[in-house]
């Protein structure tokens, strides 16, 4: 399975950003795809997590400002995320899990700026 992310950038504090991770290869086995992130200085943690089946799963610190979707016919997911806080600056990285393997996309830069 491979993972194509995108849509990290620079946005200011309360903003909106979208990310997308597109899979390829072997997706039909794919059980869970989502997202964690990682913050320098600091260790990677779950952001957000969706099921083949549609279940969704997210962390905490979120508090509703972010939201998980998945386009199956598309194999790609979501991940919009509203009321950016500077402590959401992080790489993102999308992962799949996929017969007991977990894949790992190549990360996408989000800077909010206060």
């Amino acid at each position: 399975v491979q993972l194509q992310a995108s849509g990290g950038g620079l946005v200011q504090a309360g903003g909106s950003l979208r990310l997308s991770c597109a899979a390829s290869g072997s997706t039909f086995s794919i059980n869970a795809i989502g997202w964690f992130r990682q913050a320098p200085g600091k260790q990677r943690e779950l952001v957000a997590a969706i099921s083949s089946g549609g279940s969704t799963n997210y962390a905490d610190f979120e508090k509703g400002r972010f939201t998980i979707s998945r386009d199956n016919a598309k194999n790609t997911v979501y991940l919009q995320m509203n009321s950016l806080r500077p402590e959401d600056t992080a790489v993102y990285y999308c992962f799949v899990d996929s017969w007991g393997t977990r894949y790992w996309g190549q990360g996408t830069l989000v800077t909010v700026s206060s």
